[in-house]
């Protein structure tokens, strides 16, 4: 048996679509690490356009290849057309990181209809019909391609305030599941995969009691690692054996119950 390396120099010229990452946010980040590796990269954004345009223009200076594309992920035509975009621009797609998503806390009596729609449109629809849309673009492509959505960790382990949200988030892992077993039928070379990260990425505005709370909610007593995110993210793009997985990205906290949400 041979065991090897993941060949991160064979993506070089590919093509990776992710949404949510015009803000520096985790997505900003995968963009990055794509762009390290070789990658062509799609970034979509919604209402940071300023934002998206200032990556791209970095990018481009530093010699990668990058280009922005606006759209609304609660409508399917929108993904449609930002699908056909990508492979217009590009000839192809080869890899989808779906990041975008809506995260704020409503406490259970304040959810309201507008907000529990607001999470299902974005949150599971939207990474739906990218992944239903890109997906079969990949299926078309003998190569095939590799979809990376993310999910949370806490969806089985759900804390208060987020009803809304766990409850259309918890949904990803499942479609991550139906969508690597249809995609395959179709193209054994097109795989879906799932991060279920933790505190990886402070809020902008966490303070340092907010912060020494996070480190002690973790086993291996560290936060803020985007990086780990990037690396995850690569492996499952890389590893052709794997599919359908579900991986924490967590720091322990999936099996350690710390006091700190």
């Amino acid at each position: 048996m041979r065991i090897g390396r993941l060949n991160l120099a064979s993506q070089h010229g590919r093509v990776a679509l992710v949404t949510g990452s015009g803000r520096r946010r985790l997505g900003n980040h995968i963009v990055r690490g794509l762009v390290a590796d070789g990658f062509k990269v799609a970034v979509h954004y919604h209402r940071s356009a300023d934002d998206a345009q200032a990556l791209v223009s970095e990018l481009a200076a530093n010699k990668a290849t990058a280009a922005a594309f606006s759209a609304d992920l609660r409508s399917r035509a929108a993904i449609v057309e930002l699908v056909d975009s990508v492979v217009e621009k590009f000839g192809r797609l080869d890899v989808l990181v779906n990041t975008a998503s809506v995260w704020k806390p409503i406490p259970l009596e304040a959810i309201t209809e507008q907000d529990l729609q607001e999470q299902f449109d974005v949150d599971l629809k939207g990474t739906f019909f990218c992944c239903q849309l890109a997906g079969l673009q990949m299926v078309r492509q003998t190569e095939g391609g590799a979809i990376v959505n993310f999910g949370d960790w806490a969806w089985e382990r759900p804390y208060p305030d987020h009803a809304a949200y766990f409850a259309l988030k918890g949904g990803i892992p499942s479609l991550t599941r139906s969508l690597a077993r249809e995609l395959a039928e179709r193209n054994p070379k097109v795989r879906v995969n799932c991060i279920l990260p933790g505190p990886v990425l402070l809020p902008p505005n966490a303070d340092e009691v907010e912060r020494q709370q996070l480190l002690a909610s973790t086993l291996v007593q560290q936060v803020d690692r985007p990086d780990s995110i990037v690396r995850a993210v690569q492996y499952l793009i890389s590893d052709e054996f794997v599919t359908g997985v579900c991986l924490p990205v967590d720091g322990g906290r999936t099996i350690y119950a710390g006091e700190v949400r």
